[in-house]
């Protein structure tokens, strides 16, 4: 306003040569400085004196801006004036980060469920999200379709059939004569072994009539067979298999060479070959069928499990903790190979 008002007072000649003054230094700054940062202010200053002045002075004239930019400007001010919505930028709005966690985990926990069963477990929760978005979070994340994820591990599969599992194996042991004879064993998952017998001549048909001894046996004791885990020994022939399939179970063959795809035998027989075997000379069959049936009963009985929380097979652990204040006794098994320790009552 004050600059206005002297600009009145002065006379046309100086008003021209201050023009002629600025226009120069004006020049000379274009020169030596970049391009200039224009504040709205200064945007809307320039835009409102450039539309004030001729066509024709402002063809001539040196400005800071050209026109194309104060067109642009110009669009600009008429977008914010009909923009109803304060910042939203355009497209779907973004999926928060814990609701895409939230659809992997649904993904992983349950490998069953397709994109639109978990937007559905989404929607009762109350995540309203959309089940292309679903398939799109599943899919950048790298997990497959439900049908490729619906398979369990063989962790997963072993934990859900370990009551029907039976493991079974043949192992031989050597005599003071060096006779060789051979243990069938059968290891139930829950870690309950049973020395079906001991024989210096496993025939096919003594495998047989031991394995419809331990179908009886599990049938008196009220549990079922669903698989059973044998290596490929042909003494193991289609009498002894049919013998289980009778029952419902289905004949598992490991692979060859293959002794860790049945570990669960296979780890018994190197507990009772490193506690029991390699410390003790086996006489006959009867003395390696007495010594086995007594580390079978410590083996089912007392023997702490990591699998089971270091319970044994068929004790549980106590429910109380023991008491420091009472004696502890020892018993000895087997002259004192293996030996035992319980409180006093």
């Amino acid at each position: 306003m004050v600059g206005g008002l002297v600009l009145l007072a002065r006379s046309d000649a100086a008003k021209e040569v201050e023009i002629l003054l600025l226009r120069h230094q004006l020049a000379v700054l274009q020169r030596q400085v970049g391009r200039p940062r224009l504040s709205w202010a200064d945007r809307a200053v320039i835009a409102a004196l450039a539309l004030r002045l001729p066509p024709a002075r402002r063809v001539g004239m040196r400005m800071l801006v050209t026109p194309g930019t104060l067109l642009r400007w110009h669009r600009r001010l008429i977008a914010r004036r009909w923009t109803t919505s304060a910042g939203r930028r355009p497209g779907r709005p973004s999926i928060p980060a814990g609701v895409r966690a939230l659809v992997k985990r649904l993904a992983l926990d349950n490998p069953g469920w397709g994109y639109r069963r978990i937007q559905g477990e989404l929607a009762g929760i109350g995540y309203q999200v959309g089940a292309s978005t679903v398939w799109s979070i599943l899919h950048s994340a790298g997990l497959d379709r439900a049908p490729r994820r619906s398979g369990p591990t063989w962790q997963e599969f072993l934990k859900a059939q370990a009551e029907g599992i039976v493991a079974c194996d043949l192992f031989h042991l050597e005599t003071i004569t060096l006779r060789r004879l051979y243990a069938f064993i059968v290891e139930h998952a829950i870690r309950r072994v049973r020395i079906l017998g001991v024989t210096a001549h496993p025939t096919g048909q003594w495998l047989t009539q031991q394995a419809r001894n331990l179908a009886m046996d599990l049938e008196d004791a009220g549990h079922s067979a669903r698989f059973l885990i044998r290596d490929r020994d042909s003494r193991f022939t289609a009498a002894f298999d049919a013998v289980f399939t009778s029952v419902g179970a289905d004949v598992i063959k490991i692979p060859v060479r293959a002794p860790r795809a049945n570990a669960i035998a296979e780890r018994f027989v190197g507990s009772v070959r490193r506690e029991l075997l390699d410390r003790i000379l086996i006489v006959n069959t009867a003395h390696a069928r007495a010594v086995l049936h007594e580390y079978e009963d410590h083996f089912n009985t007392h023997r702490p499990h990591r699998a089971l929380q270091q319970a044994a097979p068929v004790r549980p652990l106590p429910q109380r903790p023991a008491d420091p204040n009472v004696r502890v006794l020892r018993y000895d098994r087997l002259g004192g190979l293996i030996r035992e320790y319980a409180q006093v009552a």
